[in-house]
């Protein structure tokens, strides 16, 4: 969403390997001595027969061999209970700090607890999202996913993350280079750094590249998400191609996703720049909603979004033209033909934007 400029610290390395996402490995129960000497007991004070008692003895219980009593099924408030005693649990490791980040804050258990299944509502129930073409994401080993940026606010990477974990077959997590202003926002910038997110800048880029990760690039920046609604679904300049360059860097094949639906969520009719420049931002938008109904006016449209990932164009052959400006521009072009055609070809099967 931004442009690679800023350089990050060293690698900082693992303090439990053998912990993931601050969950220690269980070991299965095993009696005490002391207790399989009390089981050793309680089985010689009755005699072979069974406890002695005046009664005759009944019949055994249908469906338990020998008269043992059936496992009892769980009771309706045992899956609360369970959900209780798991919060309770993460709040525990939270408080504590028993739980791992890596050297960019990316923090896994929190993503999975608490972000992705707020995303997880947007994108699912509120955009009826469809997601296709997902084969075409390596299930391990780097990649660098490149998408058209839309919306006035820029939700579509964050749907895009989570969608992209969810249907994943390996559940792999997107890790987001977004612009300097995101990471100059004090509650912002926590969350994006919780949730995967880095400044877009080639250091930091290639250093994710070479560790495997998936590393999602939104290319236009700004351009795209405060474009006007006249010019929705018109991609805007892929800048300078550092993304291709950080690609070509580390032979990291180059993943075009197309996504619609996001232009719709907030329809930008105007852009107030003298107020923009006040506040120092990019845009100061203008909504059917917005600044109307005040807070109200941040609640997305309801559009059906579709996602379409493309197939991915390979650069281990261009290692040495990561520094040709000319290889660059034309593989940037490459990528950006790539995510308008397919955009198109999704508008097409979506006439209407807010249907089912």
């Amino acid at each position: 969403m931004g442009r690679f400029d800023v350089p990050q610290g060293p690698v900082a390395p693992a303090v439990e390997p053998a912990r993931r996402n601050g969950h220690r490995p269980t070991a299965p129960f095993a009696p005490t001595p002391a207790a399989a000497d009390e089981v050793d007991t309680a089985a010689t004070d009755e005699p072979a027969g069974g406890p002695a008692t005046d009664e005759p003895a009944g019949p055994a219980t249908d469906g338990a061999p020998g008269g043992t009593e059936p496992a009892v099924p769980d009771r309706p408030g045992d899956h609360w209970d369970r959900k209780v005693a798991n919060g309770l649990s993460f709040l525990r490791r939270r408080l504590s700090g028993d739980y791992e980040v890596d050297e960019f804050g990316f923090d896994p258990e929190l993503t999975d607890a608490v972000f992705h299944p707020l995303l997880r509502l947007l994108y699912r129930d509120w955009f009826r999202t469809e997601v296709s073409g997902v084969e075409h994401v390596p299930v391990d080993g780097p990649a660098l996913v490149v998408g058209n940026h839309s919306g006035t606010v820029a939700l579509d990477a964050l749907i895009l993350s989570a969608a992209l974990h969810d249907k994943h077959p390996a559940r792999r997590y997107l890790r987001l280079l977004g612009a300097d202003l995101v990471f100059r926002m004090p509650v912002v910038s926590e969350i994006a750094r919780k949730t995967g997110g880095t400044v877009a800048c080639n250091p930091d880029a290639e250093r994710l590249l070479r560790g495997g990760d998936l590393v999602g690039v939104f290319p236009e920046g700004f351009k795209g998400v405060g474009k006007l609604y006249a010019d929705r679904y018109k991609l805007q300049r892929f800048g300078r191609g550092g993304f291709v360059s950080a690609a070509l860097r580390t032979g990291t094949p180059i993943v075009p996703v197309a996504i619609v639906g996001g232009e719709e969520i907030y329809p930008m009719l105007a852009d107030i720049k003298p107020l923009a420049r006040l506040l120092k931002l990019p845009y100061f938008p203008v909504t059917p909603t917005f600044p109307w109904l005040g807070p109200l006016g941040m609640v997305p449209l309801p559009s059906k979004w579709l996602i379409q990932f493309c197939p991915p164009i390979p650069t281990a052959h261009l290692t040495d033209s990561a520094d040709d400006p000319l290889v660059v521009f034309n593989l940037a072009d490459q990528v950006r033909e790539t995510i308008q055609q397919t955009l198109h070809t999704l508008l097409e099967r979506r006439p209407d934007p807010f249907g089912p």
